[in-house]
């Protein structure tokens, strides 16, 4: 099984970064354009499709379906999550979630936060098989160049929106 990680730190509080990426619109604010991402359904733990996927927590049992469309080519790819771990303490919060349903053979994403009331390091680790038996052995390093691209971006726009709003926050309270 191929490994993919990476982890970046940005100047926001644990509890900021924790909230913005267990929800639905933290993962839509963090997918890149060129993936062409659409979420067709949050299904909560208790079975129930929710009315309002923005506003869902990600809590363990939460099933997401949604379909990606690489820069805008080929067919849509339908994938389902689903969280099957999210946990809390201390400094240190965690959630899991593995796809159900989708193109890879094999894909289980850790999503870990470390930090405190300054800033967060995010941990991204992605466990994954391709899908083409034997031969995903030689593709593998292939699969690489479009993690990182996704990832790099997504760590700049977490930094980019996290720290702009702890900036904003900042700033309004050395005016009051």
């Amino acid at each position: 099984m191929a490994t993919y990680e990476r982890r970046t730190t940005v100047r926001a509080p644990l509890e900021s970064v924790w909230n913005f990426h267990s929800t639905v619109a933290g993962l839509e604010a963090l997918t890149p354009d060129w993936l062409g991402l659409r979420v067709a359904a949050v299904i909560g733990p208790d079975g129930e499709r929710r009315g309002d996927p923005q506003s869902v927590t990600l809590e363990a049992g939460t099933e997401i379906s949604l379909s990606l469309q690489p820069f805008g080519h080929g067919p849509r790819q339908y994938w389902t999550s689903r969280i099957i771990e999210r946990t809390r303490g201390g400094d240190i919060a965690r959630f899991r979630d593995t796809m159900v349903n989708g193109p890879f053979e094999h894909w289980e994403h850790s999503h870990t936060f470390a930090g405190d009331d300054e800033q967060t390091t995010i941990i991204d680790r992605v466990d994954y098989r391709l899908p083409f038996g034997p031969l995903s052995t030689f593709a593998t390093p292939f699969s690489v160049i479009g993690f990182e691209g996704m990832f790099r971006q997504r760590h700049r726009e977490t930094r980019r929106i996290l720290e702009a709003e702890q900036e904003n926050e900042t700033r309004g309270r050395t005016r009051v």
